[in-house]
């Protein structure tokens, strides 16, 4: 255990050092944020009745999506892994007396702890000064932040272990490419990042919600926003912790299958 704490500790005090990176996602962040707030509110205009979430819980459902964007960005992957697969220094790591998908975890999980670092306390500052309803607005109680912290988590992980996945997938294709682009696609739009899940059709809705990409964002998002009721959050906490086992699970297996076939320079 204390490997994988110091390969967090070396890859989060390497993300904290790219401020400038940092400083061009907040404002890049804030400009898409006010966009899409601005977006939803020409709608609600039009029918506020007819929408599933109340217009102040859209806009702190977007401010909390851009304040935490890196911890669920499926494109916010590791070139340098897929490069070490494709071009064969995966040798190098596979010789550490480590096991390679938990060094993974951990590195990637820091670099996206550290990165949200930066980049979410001036955001939620800001949106919480922005005036109601386009700010974001205080969770329902104690209990809902609680919960939004624990979901929070969990949806970092389930994210983190499904790109590991794709790491994992890598070592059978001949490039990573074809597997990113149609990861990434599905995840942005079955996760909530497009548009808030609530926001599909009911019969739609209950099949996404089902979905390892659910268990995401979306989660720790809606809970905060108190657009869930008590029975909704209970099952969707529950369909976290287990596509987290199910991922992980698989991810770990498919590691090992790779790890005793791979082949190096003909070696």
């Amino acid at each position: 255990m204390k490997k994988y704490l110091s390969f967090f500790r070396l890859r989060f005090a390497m993300g904290l050092q790219y401020r400038t990176a940092a400083l061009a996602g907040i404002t890049t962040q804030f400009a898409w944020g006010f966009m899409e707030i601005m977006i939803f509110h020409a709608f609600y205009r039009a029918d506020a009745a007819s929408f599933p979430m109340h217009f102040s819980a859209t806009a702190s459902y977007i401010w909390l999506q851009q304040a935490f964007l890196v911890l669920f960005a499926a494109w916010m992957m590791e070139n340098e892994i897929f490069d070490s697969i494709v071009n064969g220094n995966i040798v190098y790591e596979l010789c550490r007396p480590v096991s390679i998908y938990n060094m993974w975890f951990a590195r990637s999980i820091a670099t996206r702890v550290s990165k949200a670092v930066l980049r979410c306390f001036p955001i939620l500052v800001v949106a919480a000064f922005i005036p109601h309803p386009y700010g974001i607005e205080a969770p329902a109680g104690w209990l809902h932040f609680f919960l939004f912290v624990l979901t929070l988590i969990l949806g970092l992980a389930v994210t983190v272990s499904f790109c590991l996945l794709i790491y994992v997938l890598t070592f059978f294709t001949i490039s990573p490419q074809g597997l990113r682009m149609v990861f990434i696609s599905a995840v942005e739009f079955f996760a909530g990042a497009v548009i808030p899940l609530p926001f599909f059709p009911e019969k739609v809705q209950r099949i996404l919600e089902l979905l390892p990409f659910a268990a995401m964002q979306n989660v720790a998002l809606r809970v905060y926003s108190g657009s869930m009721s008590p029975a909704e959050m209970k099952k969707a906490i529950l369909l976290q912790v287990c596509w987290l086992a199910i991922i992980v699970s698989a991810g770990k297996l498919l590691c090992t299958l790779a790890e005793k076939k791979i082949t190096v320079q003909g070696g």
